[in-house]
């Protein structure tokens, strides 16, 4: 009786086993052969490589896993299948056959389905599991013609692509780039003209604000299929392909004909409504980058005014005799800063509640840049008249044509006086035109005579520009430029005055011209520094004429020419912007952009240190480093620098860029052999020039 028992229960357990088996075998309507039944359980996981940066068909989330409309596919084939897949991001470049296959992977996710040339290539893959469009990505502007000679952009490597345009677009050149990313900002900075991309992938990436300025061209009329690539060694046209990898494709195409239509839309319509893409803090920042900047302009002009303040009151209480000096200054640089500030500050606050008021927007940031732009003077003529003081400012000296600097003067002078109906008349007698000086500093003399006369000369007035030459016994040309106006003059009291720093008189002419007074106590000084002099005459009511002398040896007519010539025959180099903000570092990017450099941006001192080691020798020919970084500040990243066994390590040109003003900052950049500093906030024109030369 016990056997009989015995014997019915194995028999039980036998047909359990083949009904579960069974059901095995058409679960969800799957049938599966013993072959492919054996693939599975002898499998414990399928590796799969996936790409990373193809948001929202395939991806790399934040937590590091494998996201995306192929995740949602491969989690319904793992479900009615039995597979385990595990899932590893691919990189952006190089994903060649021998990595793959050195890699262990299985599958590759995503790729473009070509089922005429794959046996030719030596690959195996799946059906299609997604169909879609590819689209033409392009900025806007751009005039798309059949027979134009335009560059596209290309991240996938796809074969396919490369036969359509070549036949449909014989003049196109076709460019690789390792990304998706890579392409689109090749487009939107120029480098290309066009992208081909998946529409599900171009949405994503056109919703970011950076690409506000790209479109979609309705021209190319091309599906866009993916499927799932077996990795086999498998020689392309020859011989048969591996058992192993058809009994996968096998499976894989069982599962995804297994798949319905609305089940399919449903993945596709997960991934777009899940993994939109997110605004960010930098995105706030650019699409607001103009009220951005000018409220960082403000912020770095405060910071400076400030330390200014400190420095200039420490030394002043230093000198206990000086505190009437004490009084004037601080009383008067409160007036110069606060009556600038409260006007910034008011702009702010309305451009803050009128965001979506484009003309509104506008006109304030306009006032809020001339705002700044005049404390920005404020600070460039304190720092003037610092260095005059300590005797630190030294003349850039070089061969100048006069004629042609007397003309700018009066050319960007008359359009000024123009504004207040003054009559402007210049007179040149130049005996010796070309000459060493510092040309620069000679315009902002002349130029801030003008200014003067300007402010204080009714309208209707007059100004007159003289310029004569001699030679003196040392043989040098000493050139006098006399400014006329019949202004309202200055009273003999204020005479007294006229040179000292914020000496200004009040008067109902002046009113509304802002004015540091300091203009013509640097103008002195400048003056004295190039072995001249500055001298006035003035009666009240009747007006004013200043006298500015400046010495400078003769140069050869020649001299100024070749200086020229050698500046156009220049290259301009790439720069290397190492700076840890990234609003400034995207405003001083792109001003040098305008300008016609390349650059390329390094977020600290290290990052920057590892992107002149992996540069071409003289691929860089400037660094701008900012001092004060993470992980590596600007001193040891320039030491690192200078430090390395290439041949442009030594000369290539460092320039520290820094809103520490201190004397001991300056010395420590000249201890890393830096070339050179650039105090914030940069004065562009100056940094420009710098750079050009």
């Amino acid at each position: 009786m016990k056997k009989l028992l015995r014997f019915l229960s194995a028999v039980c357990v036998i047909f359990a086993a083949l009904f579960s088996l069974q059901l095995a075998c058409f679960a969800d309507g799957i049938e599966l052969t013993p072959e492919e039944e054996n693939y599975i359980s002898s499998h414990q996981s399928v590796k799969i490589g996936y790409v990373r940066d193809r948001v929202p068909i395939s991806f790399e989330d934040d937590n590091g896993e494998f996201g995306g409309i192929s995740r949602y596919i491969f989690d319904h084939i793992s479900s009615v299948t039995g597979l385990n897949f595990e899932y590893v991001p691919l990189p952006t470049s190089d994903v060649t056959y021998d990595y793959l296959m050195n890699g262990g992977f299985d599958l590759v996710s995503s790729v473009e389905y070509n089922k005429e040339n794959q046996m030719a290539r030596g690959i195996l893959i799946s059906d299609p599991y997604l169909s879609s469009r590819k689209v033409v990505v392009a900025r806007d502007g751009l005039e798309f013609r059949y027979d134009a000679e335009l560059s596209i952009a290309i991240s996938t490597g796809s074969q396919t692509i490369k036969k359509v345009l070549g036949a449909a677009y014989p003049n196109f050149k076709i460019v690789d780039y390792p990304s998706t990313s890579a392409c689109f900002d090749a487009v939107n900075e120029g480098r290309a003209d066009l992208m081909i991309q998946n529409q599900y992938v171009a949405e994503y990436w056109m919703s970011k604000p950076i690409y506000e300025k790209m479109k979609v061209i309705p021209v190319l009329g091309l599906d866009d299929q993916l499927c799932f690539s077996a990795v086999v060694a498998f020689n392309g046209g020859e011989g048969v392909p591996p058992e192993e990898g058809r009994v996968l494709i096998d499976i894989l195409n069982k599962a995804i004909a297994n798949m319905t239509a609305d089940e399919v839309g449903s993945y596709t319509i997960q991934g777009i409504m899940e993994n939109q893409y997110k605004y960010t803090l930098s995105d706030v920042l650019y699409r607001y980058r103009y009220a951005a900047s000018a409220l960082a302009v403000l912020f770095a002009i405060i910071l400076v005014l400030g330390a200014l303040l400190i420095r200039q009151h420490i030394r002043i209480v230093e000198n206990k005799a000086d505190a009437k000096a004490k009084k004037q200054f601080l009383s008067t640089m409160s007036h110069e800063i606060r009556t600038p500030l409260n006007g910034l500050i008011g702009l702010n606050y309305l451009m803050s509640r009128t965001t979506d008021d484009a003309e509104r927007m506008r006109d304030y940031l306009k006032h809020s840049t001339m705002t700044a732009k005049y404390l920005l003077s404020l600070v460039n003529d304190m720092l003037d008249m610092s260095s005059l003081q300590n005797e630190n400012l030294e003349l850039d000296l070089r061969a100048a044509d006069l004629k042609l600097v007397f003309e700018t003067v009066s050319s960007i002078a008359e359009s000024a006086l123009s504004e207040k109906d003054i009559q402007y008349t210049s007179e040149y007698d130049l005996k010796y035109p070309f000459v060493v000086c510092d040309e620069v500093r000679v315009q902002q003399v002349v130029l801030n005579l003008l200014d003067n006369s300007r402010k204080f000369t009714k309208n209707g007035g007059s100004v007159t520009l003289g310029v004569t030459q001699e030679m003196t016994k040392n043989g040098k040309a000493l050139t006098t430029v006399t400014v006329t106006d019949n202004g309202k003059g200055m009273s003999e009291e204020f005479q007294k005055h006229i040179f000292d720093a914020f000496a200004q008189e009040l008067d109902t002419v002046s009113k509304g011209n802002q004015g540091t007074g300091l203009g013509l106590p640097i103008s002195r000084r400048l003056a004295i520094l190039m072995g001249g002099d500055l001298t006035f005459e003035s009666r009240k009511g009747e007006g004013s004429t200043f006298k500015f002398t400046f010495a400078a040896s003769a140069a050869e007519r020649d001299a100024t020419k070749n200086v020229l010539e050698e500046e156009a025959k220049k290259v301009r180099p790439k720069i290397l912007v190492a700076e840890d903000n990234e609003l400034n570092g995207e405003i001083i990017t792109e001003l040098l952009h305008e300008n016609g450099f390349e650059t390329e941006l390094a977020e600290n001192g290290k990052a920057a240190l590892e992107k002149f080691k992996k540069s071409n020798v003289g691929e860089f020919g400037i660094i701008l480093m900012d001092l004060l970084m993470p992980e590596m500040d600007g001193f040891e990243a320039a030491k690192a620098i200078r430090s390395l066994g290439r041949s442009d390590a030594k000369t290539v040109k460092i320039f520290a860029c820094s809103a520490n003003l201190l004397s001991e900052e300056r010395q420590k950049t000249v201890e890393c052999e830096m070339n050179g500093f650039f105090e914030k906030p940069l004065n562009i024109d100056e940094l420009l020039k710098k750079i050009n030369e």
